[in-house]
């Protein structure tokens, strides 16, 4: 929920989920304070292997600005469930207004420490989607960048340690990579 255009509230949760109070976005990000988050990853299977499509964070956001990252991340608004979270951002990042047809699978908790004195302490939610297609509209303000990586090469980048990736990506790839349905399909 914004309050006069700037003031966006994070959820705040227990270990197990449970929603304990709200919080700014960065004061929670400046605290570390362990908070509410989704990660979407849009896959596709294209001769027989798995692609993600990715986004490059834009040089300018307020952490981890220029990494590759999952399709789209973000916070639930307060009262707005994963699925309508997921579906807003991915339209204001990339510009995808396809209905698409979201499945959860699981969740992850990490903090790390970040660029810009922020800390990434995340309950977050995993939720994908598969496509034969998508087109996307990439926002300047978000994202510089959107491309489609094989998972072959994205193991490999992540097993030889590269950097171009946000601290949660290889978590979020991974739970990702090993819990995908056999088939999904977008609406």
């Amino acid at each position: 929920m914004k309050k006069e255009n700037t003031e966006i509230l994070v959820a705040l949760v227990d270990n197990n989920g449970k929603i304990i109070g709200y919080a700014e976005k960065m004061l929670a990000h400046l605290r570390g304070d362990l908070h509410l988050a989704f990660s979407l990853m849009i896959i596709r299977r294209k001769n027989e292997r798995i692609e993600y499509l990715l986004q490059r964070r834009a040089l300018h956001k307020y952490h981890s600005g220029g990494l590759w990252a999952n399709t789209c991340c973000s916070h639930p608004l307060p009262d707005e469930n994963i699925n309508d979270a997921a579906r807003r951002r991915v339209s204001e990042e990339l510009g995808i207004f396809e209905l698409l047809n979201l499945s959860h699978i699981g969740q992850i908790q990490y903090k790390y420490q970040l660029d810009n004195n922020m800390i990434e302490h995340e309950l977050d939610k995993i939720v994908i989607t598969e496509v034969d297609s998508v087109q996307w509209v990439q926002n300047p303000d978000e994202v510089m960048d959107v491309r489609w990586w094989d998972e072959q090469e994205l193991v490999k980048l992540l097993e030889d340690g590269s950097n171009i990736f946000a601290a949660w990506f290889p978590k979020v790839f991974e739970h990702t990579r090993h819990n995908i349905p056999e088939r999904i399909s977008s609406v």
